[in-house]
C-alpha cells in the first residue's frame, strides 16, 4: 500500500486585531435604581390610596381615571429602567 505524503502545517497566524472602537461609558446613572423604585412606589401607593378611600382620594374629580394615573407611574418606573446599567 502506498504511503500518503505528510503535510506541513502552515505557522500559526493570529486573526487580526478588530478595529472597532470600544469605550466604556461613564455617565453615572447612580440616579436611576432610586428613581426607578420611587415611580413604582409612588404608582402603587397611588393605586392603594384610591382604593382604600373608595375613590375620594387623590383627586376625586378625575374618578377611575386615578388607576391609570398609577399605571402610568409604573409604566414610567419601567422606561426608566432601560437605563439601568
Amino acid at each position: 500500500m502506498p504511503k500518503s505524503r505528510i503535510r506541513k502545517k502552515a505557522d500559526f497566524t493570529p486573526p487580526p486585531e478588530k478595529t472597532t472602537a470600544t469605550f466604556k461609558l461613564n455617565t453615572g446613572r447612580r440616579w436611576v435604581a432610586p428613581l426607578m423604585l420611587a415611580l413604582f412606589l409612588i404608582g402603587l401607593a397611588w393605586i392603594v390610596v384610591f382604593y382604600v378611600t373608595t375613590g375620594n382620594l387623590p383627586i376625586e374629580a378625575w374618578g377611575n381615571w386615578n388607576i391609570v394615573v398609577g399605571f402610568g407611574f409604573i409604566a414610567a418606573g419601567f422606561v426608566v429602567s432601560t437605563q439601568w446599567k
